[in-house]
């Protein structure tokens, strides 16, 4: 609790020059909101995760277990609009943060089935039933990976690494973005 006092403290005494030179610092940020379908009416074989092969901006649907041995499938990745800039170059949201909407769009399980019966073809029709979804940061977004002249990506990162060779700031190593398992493990 004190580290995190005084680093407030040293950030709010920083000149206006010095905000804008670390901002510089910090990579533009985009929202991928997550859903989730949970089996109904339907055994899970499962006993473990199942993780598929990942997809641009997640690792795929994949299968978990709740501690009470209920399977849930997702997340899928539903990417929320970009964020623009106004006049003066500063960013700002299309939308409110706290409007996003949160509610598990039915019509989503259509895809669900198709990306779970990859993995497990005995998923039965109207077992999946919409459950929960949550927004997760992402520091980049598919669309702007891509060659604008033929579409091809361009490779894909899911997080971002700085030492004190970007940040100055010796002994200190920002991780941005990173996500589970990564941040986990």
């Amino acid at each position: 609790l004190f580290s995190a006092q005084l680093a407030a403290k040293i950030v709010l005494n920083q000149s206006k020059s010095q905000q804008q030179q670390q901002k510089k610092l910090l990579p533009r940020h985009y929202f991928a909101k997550g859903n989730y379908f949970r089996l109904e009416g339907q055994r899970t074989p499962f006993s473990h995760l199942i993780y598929p092969v990942p997809e641009p901006g997640g690792l795929g649907v994949h299968a978990t277990l709740d501690l009470n041995g209920y399977c849930r499938f997702g997340p899928d990745v539903q990417w929320i609009p970009i964020a623009t800039n106004d006049i003066d170059g500063d960013e700002h949201m299309d939308h409110d943060p706290d409007e996003i909407d949160l509610s598990v769009n039915p019509h989503r399980a259509d895809e669900f089935y198709e990306q779970v019966r990859r993995y497990w073809p005995g998923l039965k029709d109207g077992s999946l039933a919409p459950d929960y979804a949550g927004v997760r940061p992402k520091v980049h977004h598919p669309d702007l990976l891509r060659d604008v002249n033929d579409g091809a990506t361009l490779g894909f990162a899911d997080f971002v690494i700085q030492g004190p060779q970007e940040h100055g700031m010796a002994g200190v190593v920002h991780m941005i973005g990173m996500e589970s398992p990564g941040l986990t493990s």
